[in-house]
C-alpha cells in the first residue's frame, strides 16, 4: 500500500543563469530578476513539496578550473541564495526554502542573528543547507584551507554556537506583558561565551525565541564524516546513492546509527534521494530517448567533462578518456559522494570514458537501469523506496519554467492519485511538515 513521502526540489544551477545551454533560454527570462524563482516556487508549493534546496557555490574555483565554470555557466556566475530567500518566503505560504551556507563565510552571531529573523519573517519556514567545501577558503581570510574531516568539525563547532545563540533567551524571558509595560526578563538571558577552536564569540543573541522550531537542518555529505554529521544534526539528508535496495538501505542504515549514537531517534533525520528523471508521455517514447543515448561521441564526453570538471574543480578535459581515473587528482576539498557520484559501481580501474558514458547513457526506470520513463513509471519506483522505508525524493534542476513542468505536469496527478504525494500542509512550518509522516 502507498505511504506519503516527502518530496524536495534542488535548484541543482543555484541562484544563476537558468536556461543556459538549452533551447529554452530563448523564453527570455531574466535570472537576475526574482520572478522566474517566485514563479518556481509557487508551482512547488502547488505540488505540495516540502521544500526547495538552493545550490550555491561561493568560489569560482582555482585558477586553473575558472575558465572551465564560466565558460558555459556550470559553476558562476551566481547570486547569493540567502538573499533570494525572502523572495521566494514573499511568493509562497507553506513551502520551505533552503539555501546553502558555509560556515566560513559566515560569523556565528551575524548568522544566528540574519537566520533567526528570517525564520521569524517567513513563519517557520526556513532552512539551511550546510556544506563544508573548502575550496572557497581563500575568499574569506588568508587561514590555511581546512582538510575534509577538520571542515566538518568546523561545521560542527559552527551549528552548535548558532544553536546556542538561538536559545540564549530561556523559557520565561520574552515577558511581553502589556499591563507590566515588561517586553522582556533580561535575567533570563545567557552570555553564551564562546571560546572554540574557530571561532570566538559572546552572547545572548538579540532575537525573541522560535515558536514552531529551530530552521531545519539540511546537509549534503555522503562520506563517513558526512553521514555522521548527519546523524548527528541534520533534520533532512541529501542523499546521494544508487537506487537498489541494498544500498538505500545501508546508506539510512549509518545515518540511523548516527542518529542513535548522539541520541537522537532514527525518525529525526528525514533521508531524501536525489533523483532527475525524464518523464515520457510513453513507454515508447523512453525507449527512444534511451537507444538515442545508447552510443555517446567523444563531442558528448567531452560536454559531461565540462559539467564534471566543474563540480569536482578538478579539470578532466584534458584527461586521456581511455586511461584510469586517478583519484588523487582531486584535492581534499572536493567530497567523497562527489566522486563517488562519478565513478558510480565501476571501480577506480576503470577508464574514465567508462565513467562519462555511463554519466551520457540514459536508462529505463522499468529496469531499474536509469530514470527515464512514465509518470506512472516513476511513480511505481517512487512506491518501491517507499517499501524499503524512504522518507522521500528530491528531484533536481534549475528553475526555468519547461524544466519545471516538463518533469512535473504529468508525474504530480499520478502521485496525488496514489496517495504519496501530500495535498495539504500542516500548520507550523517546514519543521512542522516534515514530522507530519
Amino acid at each position: 500500500m502507498s505511504r506519503p513521502q516527502h518530496f524536495g526540489w534542488f535548484l541543482a544551477r543555484g541562484f544563476g543563469p537558468q536556461g543556459w545551454g538549452y533551447p529554452s533560454l530563448d523564453w527570455d527570462y531574466d535570472w537576475t530578476r526574482p520572478e522566474v524563482y517566485q514563479d518556481a516556487a509557487r508551482t512547488l508549493e502547488q505540488a505540495g513539496f516540502d521544500l526547495v534546496i538552493v545550490e550555491d557555490a561561493p568560489s569560482l574555483g582555482s585558477p586553473t578550473t575558472i575558465d572551465l565554470r564560466v565558460r558555459h555557466a556550470f559553476g558562476g556566475p551566481k547570486h547569493d541564495p540567502l538573499l533570494l530567500a525572502p523572495y521566494l518566503f514573499q511568493a509562497t505560504t507553506h513551502l520551505g526554502v533552503v539555501p546553502t551556507v558555509n560556515p566560513a563565510a559566515y560569523l556565528p552571531y551575524t548568522a544566528a542573528r540574519q537566520f533567526a529573523t528570517l525564520q521569524h519573517l517567513s513563519g517557520h519556514r526556513l532552512g539551511l543547507n550546510v556544506v563544508t567545501d573548502t575550496g572557497s577558503a581563500r575568499h574569506f581570510s588568508d587561514a590555511p584551507q581546512l582538510g575534509h574531516d577538520e571542515a566538518y568539525d568546523r561545521a560542527e563547532e559552527w551549528l552548535a554556537g548558532i544553536r546556542a545563540l538561538w536559545h540564549s533567551w530561556d523559557d520565561g524571558a520574552l515577558v511581553a506583558d502589556r499591563e507590566s509595560g515588561v517586553y522582556a526578563d533580561g535575567t533570563k538571558l545567557r552570555a553564551v561565551a564562546h571560546r572554540g577552536e574557530h571561532f570566538a564569540f559572546d552572547g545572548p543573541l538579540n532575537a525573541v525565541p522560535f515558536t514552531e522550531g529551530d530552521p531545519a537542518i539540511v546537509s549534503p555529505g555522503g562520506s563517513g564524516r558526512g553521514l555522521g554529521f548527519a546523524g548527528a544534526n541534520s533534520d533532512v539528508q541529501l542523499a546521494l546513492a544508487p537506487l537498489h535496495e541494498k544500498s538505500v538501505r545501508d546508506y539510512r542504515a549509518r545515518v540511523h546509527e548516527a542518529a542513535i549514537a548522539k541520541g537522537r531517534r532514527p525518525e529525526d533525520v528525514k533521508i531524501l534521494f536525489a533523483i532527475q528523471p525524464v518523464i515520457t508521455s510513453s513507454s515508447e517514447e523512453a525507449d527512444r530517448v534511451v537507444a538515442a543515448s545508447a552510443h555517446p561521441d567523444d563531442a558528448a564526453l567531452v560536454q559531461i567533462a565540462r559539467k564534471q570538471s566543474s563540480d569536482l574543480e578538478t579539470d578532466l578535459t584534458s584527461l586521456d578518456l581511455d586511461r584510469p581515473l586517478d583519484l588523487s587528482l582531486f584535492g581534499a576539498h572536493v567530497s567523497r559522494g562527489s566522486i563517488q557520484r562519478l565513478i558510480g559501481d565501476r571501480g577506480e580501474d576503470a577508464p574514465l570514458r567508462a565513467h562519462l558514458t555511463a554519466l551520457v547513457r540514459a536508462g529505463r526506470i522499468t529496469d531499474r537501469t536509469g530514470f527515464v520513463g512514465t509518470a506512472e513509471e516513476f511513480a511505481d519506483l517512487i512506491e518501491e523506496l517507499g517499501e524499503w522505508g524512504n522518507d522521500g525524493v528530491l528531484l533536481w534542476g534549475d528553475f526555468h519554467p519547461v524544466t519545471l513542468h516538463r518533469t512535473l505536469d504529468d508525474l504530480v496527478p499520478v502521485l496525488r492519485r496514489r496517495g504519496i504525494l501530500r495535498r495539504e500542509y500542516a500548520e507550523g512550518g517546514l519543521q512542522a511538515n516534515l514530522r507530519r509522516f
